[in-house]
């Protein structure tokens, strides 16, 4: 079934409810947007000479018409392909070509110019036609299509109903956090009630806009990353009253000290999910309930957990030859169910590696605890989460190793207060050691401002294993040692 039927059933039942705000004010009914959508998407036929199945890159900045977009790309049967607007010029290209989609759209006015077509009837699609192309980083540094369907994003939302979250038909999704991540995606649980979303004004997170729009809507339900969270609190400074229902946090480590400010600041509101592109928004969650049972012997524990799994699938923790383990012994996350992906998009060895034997190997490693409680031990694939944006140390260090001067890099994250993590670079000079502006500029030529390193330190030699292998442990432990 196509994932805009529920907007097509919410303009019949309920035309006039306001589906959009953008900031305070009132930007489209159901009635006013699936007519927009509609027009969009024959244009997107007509004028982008697009067909079922065709992908389109959506690389905009929050606005009420990425939504637009986004829903009028499943009206015309296209599959989405939302890409972070913070990213370098040179990886949107990748991700365009690579994905073959067939048109981009860079901003409102471009949705706009499409809106004068001849509105389409809705496309039928199938439960497993691709409704979204999700581009997570690899550890080779290249962007890995993960290829989600409108079966799979149907079963995200049914896990957020039943173990994340309840949405009252008058509640309102606040987006603070990218569109085009988890934000975007949990746009469906508001549209299946008939719910309305809040895009902000200002296009990004502002904590101050944050918070005077909390208090300005009803109900008031957002996903943000931990470290958004922790300005939130600090803009806050103490206690804060407001018609906040739910923040849903994720995407990196809270830190136990800021979750308890976080609770101490917006009371017994949290909830907290852990998921990955490939499975997206879905595999553990903790939900408000849990967090507010103060009295358990384990509370600390769980606090610090990721939770239990979702009803909607299936999780366990294996050793490398595939065996199931019992409670307390770490191994990598492995997950089974109707929201896992299908497959990364023209990567049929990457592909293979990640599904084996009908589950996705995360590459997370955790362990369970006696409840079922799953706690995250570490990133086996050395992912830096810093401000709830993946960064893979290759890409980094591919880019450094660009410059003349320098013989070898290795990225490693160190934990950070605001951030979570934060890029820390240990450099082997090629004769004089280049000057940090250099390694600075070089870095903002080719990658994303937020995967620049914060931090060089130059070293004569990296640490090595027997198979000539760089082993980033002893990097860490340099730097937990100062």
């Amino acid at each position: 079934m196509n994932l805009v039927t529920a907007l097509a059933r919410a303009a019949h039942t309920d035309p006039s409810r306001v589906a959009i705000y953008s900031g305070e004010r009132p930007w489209a009914t159901y009635g006013e947007l699936a007519r927009r959508v509609a027009a969009v998407a024959s244009g997107m036929r007509s004028k982008m000479g697009l067909a079922p199945g065709d992908r389109v890159a959506i690389v905009m900045k929050n606005a009420p018409e990425y939504l637009e977009a986004m829903y009028a790309a499943w009206w015309a049967g296209l599959a989405a392909v939302p890409v972070n607007a913070k990213l370098h010029e040179k990886e949107v290209a990748y991700i365009v070509a690579q994905s073959g989609a067939r048109a981009t759209i860079v901003s409102p006015a471009d949705v706009t110019r499409l809106e004068g077509a001849e509105p389409i009837g809705l496309t039928e699609r199938a439960d497993t036609d691709l409704a979204w192309l999700f581009y997570t980083s690899g550890t080779t540094g290249r962007p890995k299509g993960a290829m989600l369907s409108h079966g799979n994003l149907a079963q995200m939302t049914h896990g957020y109903f039943s173990d994340v979250d309840c949405v009252h038909r008058d509640g309102r999704l606040l987006h603070a956090a990218p569109l085009s991540h988890g934000s975007g995606l949990y746009n469906f649980t508001h549209l299946a009630m008939g719910a309305a979303q809040v895009v902000p004004e200002s296009g990004a997170f502002d904590a101050a806009e944050t918070l005077r729009l909390l208090r300005s809507h009803d109900r008031v339900s957002l996903f943000a990353a931990p470290t958004m969270v922790r300005r939130l609190v600090d803009e806050a400074r103490g206690a804060f009253e407001c018609n906040l229902q739910t923040i849903v946090y994720g995407g990196g480590p809270m830190y136990l000290a800021d979750l308890r400010d976080a609770m101490d600041t917006f009371g017994n509101r949290l909830a907290q999910i852990y998921g990955q592109g490939e499975t997206p928004m879905t595999i553990t969650a903790l939900s408000k309930a849990r967090h507010g049972e103060r009295d358990h012997p384990r509370y600390a524990q769980r606090l610090a957990s990721v939770g239990t799994p979702h009803s909607v699938v299936e999780v366990t923790v294996r050793d490398g030859d595939g065996h199931e383990l019992p409670p307390g012994d770490v191994g990598e996350i492995c997950v089974r169910g109707g929201t896992v992906m299908s497959g990364y998009w023209m990567n049929p060895e990457a592909t293979a590696a990640a599904l084996r034997d009908g589950w996705l190997w995360t590459g997370d490693l955790g362990s369970f605890d006696e409840d079922g409680f799953l706690t995250l031990k570490d990133r086996s694939k050395d992912l830096i989460v810093s401000g709830g944006s993946n960064i893979y140390p290759r890409e980094v260090e591919e880019v450094l190793l660009a410059h003349p001067a320098v013989a070898e890099a290795s990225v490693v994250g160190r934990p950070d207060r605001e951030w979570g993590e934060v890029v820390v670079a240990f450099v082997v000079a090629r004769g004089a050691a280049p000057s940090t502006a250099e390694l600075d500029r070089l870095c903002l030529e080719h990658i994303a401002r937020f995967k620049r390193p914060k931090e060089y330190r130059f070293v004569d030699r990296l640490p090595k294993n027997n198979y000539g292998k760089v082993v980033k442990a002893e990097l860490r432990k340099e730097l937990e040692s100062g």
